[in-house]
């Protein structure tokens, strides 16, 4: 019986730690409109910050749905580009994300480094 207690509380630890972070102020995403709770749960937020290696706050303010920080228009758009480009491809695989284009930085390079920065030739 000991056993079985001790099977059944170490099981649902490791659920609640395995489990997705419900969204700040909880309840369902508010004022979708690019991307679904899907994407969201597929870490659509995480890669976006990672691929422009910024913060959360570069784009959101403190309530995640408003639209006040014009950052966040611009990465709606983004994120419709990405998703109508991927949506072209057969395989229905992600072939362009945020890092295609911003390499981890929040301006994309819209020229070639100059020859002498050249990495790899």
């Amino acid at each position: 019986m000991r056993l079985m207690l001790t099977s059944v509380f170490c099981l649902a630890a490791v659920l609640a730690i395995a489990a997705p972070a419900p969204p700040q102020g909880g309840g369902a995403p508010k004022n979708l409109k690019v991307l679904t709770p899907d994407d969201l749960r597929a870490g659509a937020m995480r890669n976006a910050t990672q691929g422009l290696g910024v913060r959360c706050d570069y784009c959101h303010v403190q309530d995640r749905a408003s639209d006040e920080n014009p950052k966040k228009l611009i990465a709606r758009n983004m994120f419709a580009m990405t998703k109508d480009i991927n949506a072209k491809f057969p395989d229905g695989k992600v072939h362009v994300t945020c890092y295609t284009c911003h390499r981890g930085a929040a301006m994309p390079l819209t020229a070639p480094p100059a020859d002498g920065e050249k990495k790899g030739l």
